[in-house]
Order: C-alpha cells, then sequence, then structure tokens
C-alpha cells in the first residue's frame, strides 16, 4: 500500500454517514493526547492531512483518508481530554461504539498510548473490547524519544508482558518526531489491508 498517496474522502458523524465503497480499513484510535493526527501524518508523509492541536480533543469526527480502491485509514475522535460539554462526550462514545461493533470492513485497530504512561481505562477497554470482538490490535508505544533507548525497551517488555492474555494484540515502539517504527506500522498495516475483503470480522 501506498500510504503516501492518502487523501482526505470525508468526516463521519456517525455509522450511517461512513463511505460504502469501503472493503478494508484500519481505524486509528487513542486518548486525546496519544499523537494520532501525528502518527497518521508521518504515515502519509503529509504535514496536514490529520489534524494536529496543542489543544487535546480537537478531533470530534470519524475522519476517512482513503489510501487506494475501497481501502481506508480512520482517524476516530480521541477520548479524554476534549473541553467539551459532557452530553457532546457521550454522544462520541456512542458513536464510537456503533463503528466498532457494527463496521464490517474494520480489518483492524491501531491503539495509540504515551510509552511513559501506557494502558489507562481507556486503552484497556479497547483491549478488552477487540479481544471480545476477534479483531486484531496493534498497539503504538508512542512518544518513545521522550525516553532514552534502555527506558523504551523496558516499557516496552512491561508493556508486552501485560498484553500476554491477548493472543490478538501486538505491540511496538514508536515515535512521530524521529520517524521510528515506521517500517513496523506500515508492514502491520499492509497484513490488514491487503487481504481479501470477503470475510469481515464477526461482531
Amino acid at each position: 500500500m501506498n500510504y503516501k498517496l492518502a487523501s482526505f474522502v470525508t468526516s463521519a458523524v456517525g455509522l450511517n454517514d461512513c463511505p460504502s465503497d469501503s472493503l478494508r480499513e484500519v481505524a486509528f484510535a487513542g486518548r486525546s493526547n496519544a499523537g494520532k493526527s501525528s502518527a497518521i501524518n508521518v504515515l502519509t508523509n503529509q504535514n496536514r492531512l490529520a489534524r494536529t492541536s496543542k489543544t487535546p480533543g480537537r478531533t470530534q469526527l470519524i475522519n476517512f483518508f482513503g489510501i487506494g480502491e475501497g481501502r481506508y485509514i480512520v482517524d476516530l475522535p480521541g477520548y479524554g481530554y476534549a473541553k467539551v460539554p459532557l452530553n457532546v462526550k457521550n454522544q462520541w462514545q456512542e458513536h464510537l461504539e456503533l463503528y466498532l461493533n457494527q463496521r464490517d470492513a474494520l480489518a483492524g485497530l491501531v491503539l495509540l498510548t504515551d510509552v511513559r504512561h501506557a494502558f489507562k481505562e481507556f486503552d484497556l477497554m479497547m483491549i478488552n473490547w477487540s479481544h471480545e470482538s476477534n479483531l486484531p490490535i496493534h498497539v503504538l508505544l508512542t512518544k518513545s524519544d521522550k525516553l532514552k533507548r534502555g527506558a523504551a525497551q523496558n516499557a516496552l517488555l512491561t508493556a508486552r508482558k501485560q498484553l500476554d492474555q491477548y493472543p490478538n494484540a501486538t505491540i511496538q515502539l514508536f515515535s512521530s518526531l524521529q520517524k521510528s517504527g515506521l517500517e513496523g506500522l506500515e508492514a502491520k498495516l499492509n497484513s490488514w489491508l491487503e487481504e481479501e475483503a470477503s470475510e469481515p470480522h464477526p461482531n
């Protein structure tokens, strides 16, 4: 897959607004300060494809980026830090759950979490959900440049042990600033997006 050809297609409020031509797609999820937009921009080599902001929580819609015929990268709403009313947060949560549970084209989930304090409540919720749904999940321990090499490797080993009970989960270090871990991410995405689209994951 040539992720550098990615282009914005649409923003969806909910499941009914998602593209109808999708054969396979991978969704990026994470807390609002986990670096989702930065990772997508590095992946696609486009500085402004996904919105980035110094104010966490700016992604309030389900954003679709086309990367080939019937293939999409999906930027899900960030969770946890957006300064919005509670009822709006609840609507985001509802739309997110519907998308995750009913989107047949969803082939895998990339979960981004800060390497310095990984696996908060939202992260564990997503990991458990993917396990129960038999959906593969790939964890990016982001901002690995913030730690020295040894400390980053120790954090990776600790996090990997936490995932031992989840056979559908894989994990790696990632830094958008240094563009490290990009090859591993691309390989994982390719394995999901290049498969035949005849068998959507079971719900």
